[in-house]
């Protein structure tokens, strides 16, 4: 118990996940043991490893290490990965250069070339092998074999028995046993002729190029994944024009950029960091950010974010964010973190592949003792006779292919059993899903749409209905004035118009007065008020007294006159029933056409109304529409008052039942919870505070990139921008990937069926059909490269653009749905 007078000491905070690189990775059981190693550690709340990127996102329980930053944390991680073989290293991004130059430089693709190099020098050395004349001793050979199992073989060799050794065997520990198997047996073949063994030295060599072949395709196959994230690095470009007082501009690395630093926008260049526009006036292309294909005009106090493209004249502008900070290194980090973070239909793939190679090893292992006691005797033909040996020399060399006219049990079941190691693919296994969702989230991102992980995407493909915030979602958010009644048959003092003597219109002068009266207070509405005084170049008059009653209006003196602007029975307090009525009557005509309507009055005199309105997205009717083609119902949850809900519902095609209004947070979320228990999968847009709750209580919750820092935090889907289209295509992109995902694991499975059952021997008594170590290793790799091939396809789609609707929404889509809310707070609506 903490002492009197002091506060009890505050939990730790959640620390922030950590994002690690693993290195070694090969295989679907490979992510398995890391993961299972990872989920073992005791500060380790949640893990998900990811094949494509090589990479593990760690979720870590509160703890005195983890409060001490996260280097505290990595190093316990590191130790126990490093027991398994995996080396992991902590990816920070204050320390990465977002460049795409720099990112190539992290794939380490000079190794990869000498990797390729090696394969193809094996692949050569086994021809030759297998065509020169038959020598007098296989010495030559042999020390072919161990020089390369010693050089670009010996880092599979140690990777598989270290990870065989942790009891976790992976794909190098298959693939190291068939190399080794071979490799042996033909060693004691050469010691001890009178074993009767026959050498085929080469085959080890073969089989050593064409797994290192396959592995660098497949490498190059993942490395086109990841172009999405490259050209968004890209973005962000390597230097700045730094600017210091008045001397010319420097060139210098966006690293060394802080804020309050000023550079220099040329145009033709690309903004390296988030800065405030100080000088200057330009159109800026921000597509390839948002996805927003109309240039932005912007002027002196714009905020612009990184990665804007500067299309007419020079800016000066002050530094926001550090390079690391920005607009685009964010975006970054989250699609990095969304690659890591899995489907759960990867789940299954995940723990076949998990036991998939204990599998393997007892397949194989039954295959060598069938073949080897029982199955030569029950069909003595599959074995070669001993005189038609010289024929197989005279083809294949000198010794010819493991297991091409075996001619005793021995060497056939060998080889049979090294086909079945070297043939099964679990990378495949573990490419499937992580593969798709790479390419799926990359191609989201260029379009501005961000994924936060892969069960995202698959809610996203599975959903059934779609529901609406009203305000800053369907409308802009941005209230605008449609309408200024003067009422009053005399104004008080009229008004004179900007540098001239000219008088101001009735209308103007109630603006220019309802514009002062608000320009001392922070309501929603007085943002338009202001903003229409500013378009009329109306100048604010200077307020000698105001007082803002909540609730209410606002009240103040101008030029000795004083005013009330708010709601009308409040600036009319005492008026007479026939004077509230007929401005009761003009006030409810604009507010069922969706208006918020202001009323200014002087003494007892109402001078005018004015109507403010959020305008509809003019995109809303078409996204609606293009939703209710795809099959799914459709509503929307508002707090607004009733006849704007309604007004604006009748606009966009929406039932009356599917309207709910007058809704509190905590209504929303009820709504929500009784559609997801009656309807399936259900997903909330919204862009406000109070959208948080029903954005994190939906199945898939989709926060507009206008919208607060708190909405997009909860959200699994992000709009960057302002428009609504990406709605549509966010969920069409999420079926494509998810209909790759199927044909990926389809495909991962159904290989494996085939060819391991071939690969053991099956079809060789029927048809004489035998699969070779070499021609099992190509079709190894293949089947992986398949599956990226497979995925990068999601790269050629194209999605459509939402069409203005033709036809009612109610006859193109499903039964309208009943938006359940509170009968107090949301009477039954009438048709409008």
């Amino acid at each position: 118990m903490s002492a009197p007078g002091l506060a009890a000491p505050l939990p730790p905070l959640s620390p922030e996940p950590l994002l690690l690189e693993i290195e070694g990775m090969k295989c679907g059981g490979c992510v398995r043991a890391v993961e299972r190693r990872l989920l073992a550690q005791p500060e380790v709340r949640h893990a998900s490893v990811s094949l494509l990127t090589r990479t593990a996102w760690v979720d870590l329980e509160p703890s005195p290490a983890s409060a001490r930053g996260p280097q505290a944390s990595v190093s316990g991680l590191q130790e126990a990965l490093a027991a398994l073989g995996f080396e992991a290293r902590l990816r920070e991004g204050s320390g990465q250069d977002l460049s795409l130059a720099g990112r190539r430089q992290q794939q380490g693709w000079w190794s990869r070339w000498r990797q390729l190099l090696a394969a193809l020098g094996l692949l050569l050395l086994s021809a030759l092998g297998h065509l020169a004349p038959q020598p007098g001793s296989y010495w030559p050979h042999a020390v072919v074999a161990s020089l390369a199992l010693a050089g670009p073989g010996r880092g599979i060799l140690i990777a598989g028995a270290r990870s065989a050794l942790a009891g976790l065997p992976s794909m190098d520990t298959l693939v190291g046993l068939g190399v080794i198997s071979a490799y042996l047996a033909s060693l004691v073949g050469l010691l001890w002729p009178s074993t009767g063994l026959p050498c085929f030295f080469n085959e080890p060599v073969m089989l050593l190029g064409f797994v290192l072949l396959g592995r660098f395709l497949e490498e190059r196959a993942r490395y086109r994944t990841g172009e999405a994230l490259q050209q968004l690095a890209a973005l962000q470009p390597d230097t700045a024009l730094l600017v210091i007082d008045d001397g010319p501009a420097r060139q210098v690395r966006v690293g060394g950029l802080r804020p309050g630093d000023r550079i220099r926008l040329l145009p033709g260049d690309r903004l390296p960091v988030d800065a405030t526009v100080l000088e200057g006036e330009s159109s800026l292309d921000v597509s390839g950010l948002t996805g927003e294909p109309l240039p932005q005009m912007v002027q002196p106090g714009a905020e612009l974010g990184a990665g804007c493209l500067n299309l007419q004249g020079p800016l000066l502008l002050e530094v926001r964010r550090p390079g690391s900070e920005s607009a685009v290194a964010r975006i970054v980090q989250l699609v990095e973190r969304a690659m890591a973070r899995k489907a759960p239909i990867q789940a299954l793939a995940d723990r076949v592949a998990g036991r998939f190679t204990l599998v393997v090893l007892a397949l194989a292992l039954a295959t060598f003792l069938f073949w080897w006691q029982w199955g030569t005797e029950l069909w003595p033909q599959v074995l070669q006779p001993a005189g038609a040996q010289g024929a197989i020399h005279a083809v294949h060399g000198p010794h010819g292919l493991l297991g091409a006219g075996a001619s005793t049990p021995f060497s056939l079941a060998l080889e049979l059993a090294i086909a079945v190691l070297v043939v099964a693919c679990p990378c495949a296994l573990g490419l499937a899903t992580p593969t798709a969702i790479a390419v799926g989230t990359g191609v989201a991102a260029r379009r501005g749409l961000l994924f936060r992980g892969g069960d995202a995407i698959e809610t996203a493909s599975r959903l059934r209905t779609v529901l609406f915030d009203k305000t800053g979602t369907l409308t802009r958010g941005r209230p605008l004035v449609s309408a200024v009644l003067a009422l009053a048959p005399e104004l008080p003092a009229p008004g004179l118009q900007a540098g001239s003597d000219t008088p101001l219109a009735a209308a103007d002068q109630l603006l220019q007065w309802a514009a002062s009266l608000e320009a001392s207070t922070r309501h929603p509405l007085a943002f338009a008020l202001l903003q229409q005084a500013e378009r009329r170049q109306l100048p604010l008059l200077p307020l000698q007294s105001a007082a803002t009653c909540a609730g209410s209006g606002v009240e103040g003196v101008i030029a000795g006159v004083r005013f009330r602007l708010g709601r009308l029975d409040w600036v009319l307090p005492g008026a007479s029933q026939p004077t509230l009525a007929e401005a009761s009557q003009r006030r409810d005509q604009l507010e069922r056409q969706g208006a918020s309507v202001l009323a200014l009055a002087s003494g007892q005199s109402l001078l005018g109304l004015i109507a403010v309105e959020d305008p509809c997205r003019p995109e809303a009717a078409s996204v609606l529409a293009a939703l209710r083609q795809r099959g799914l119902r459709l509503g929307l949850l508002s707090g607004d008052r009733a006849e704007p809900v309604r007004r604006l519902g009748a606009s966009l095609g929406l039932a009356p039942q599917e309207l709910a209004w007058q809704q509190t947070p905590e209504q929303k979320l009820a709504a929500i919870e009784a559609l997801q228990a009656s309807g399936g999968p259900v997903a909330m847009v919204g862009d406000g505070i109070n959208d948080a709750p029903a954005l994190a209580s939906a199945d898939l919750g989709v926060a507009v990139g206008t919208g607060t820092s708190v909405a997009q935090d909860t959200a699994a889907l992000v709009l960057l921008g302002e428009r609504l289209d990406g709605i549509p295509q966010a969920l069409e992109l999420a079926e494509r990937t998810m209909a790759k995902v199927r044909q990926n694991l389809c495909w991962a499975f159904g290989y494996n069926l085939i060819a391991l059952p071939i690969a053991a021997g099956v079809l060789l008594p029927s048809r004489g059909l035998l699969l070779n170590p070499p021609l099992a290793a190509l079709l190894m790799a293949l089947s992986s490269i398949t599956v990226v091939l497979n995925a990068l396809g999601l790269n050629a789609l194209r999605l459509q653009a939402c069409a203005p609707p033709g036809l009612p929404s109610e006859a193109a889509g499903p039964e309208a749905v009943a938006v359940p809310g509170p009968q107090l707070e949301r009477p039954a609506p009438s048709t409008p």
